[in-house]
């Protein structure tokens, strides 16, 4: 994947909880001047379980896709359901293809280290040279540096840290669109 700077921030530092919440609020506030794709991730409901994998929502349309299977209140297995991340990743490739500014991928996780669940979501959004948004999950860092440097920063979940990211990403990738755009235009004879 070729893409230069820092266009995939991973916010770390905090729960999970936290930095899906702060997504959805820095959402709520970039959405009205920018085309936001994406997926941020909601919880399960079902009360106290092992397993925190819930369910992921669409940015762009609501939809709704559960990433996790109900074993009952006494499991002590994870019920992480790779599924609903698959279909959640199709889904923002397809909003990516449709053109948007950012995206917002809730997490990098077990999925995504083993190059399933969002990655293929993370690859098309990279690939476009769409700005990516996302967390980390600390078990996952090695496997997120293999898989993201040299094009992404680790910001902390100060969201005055985080628009400072997003404003700077969003300039250069309208410079670039504005370059590219001089560059093709016909020359005045």
């Amino acid at each position: 994947m070729e893409r230069a700077g820092n266009a995939v921030a991973a916010v770390q530092g905090t729960s999970s909880t936290d930095v899906q919440d702060l997504f959805r609020t820095l959402v709520a506030r970039w959405r009205p001047a920018s085309r936001i794709a994406g997926v941020i991730e909601e919880d399960h409901g079902l009360g106290e379980r092992n397993c925190r994998a819930g369910r992921l929502r669409s940015i762009v349309d609501g939809a709704s896709y559960p990433i996790f299977q109900d074993l009952g209140p006494g499991s002590t297995a994870c019920h992480l359901d790779g599924a609903g991340a698959v279909s959640a990743s199709e889904a923002v490739r397809h909003d990516i293809a449709a053109g948007c500014d950012l995206v917002v991928l809730s997490k990098f996780g077990k999925l995504e280290a083993g190059g399933a669940g969002l990655a293929p979501a993370f690859r098309a959004a990279i690939e476009a040279g769409v700005p990516v948004l996302t967390a980390v999950s600390p078990g996952f860092q090695a496997a997120w540096e293999r898989f993201a440097a040299p094009y992404s920063i680790a910001l902390p979940a100060d969201p005055d840290r985080i628009e400072a990211w997003w404003q700077t990403a969003s300039s250069a990738r309208a410079g670039g669109r504005s370059a590219g755009r001089a560059a093709s235009a016909p020359r005045p004879a």
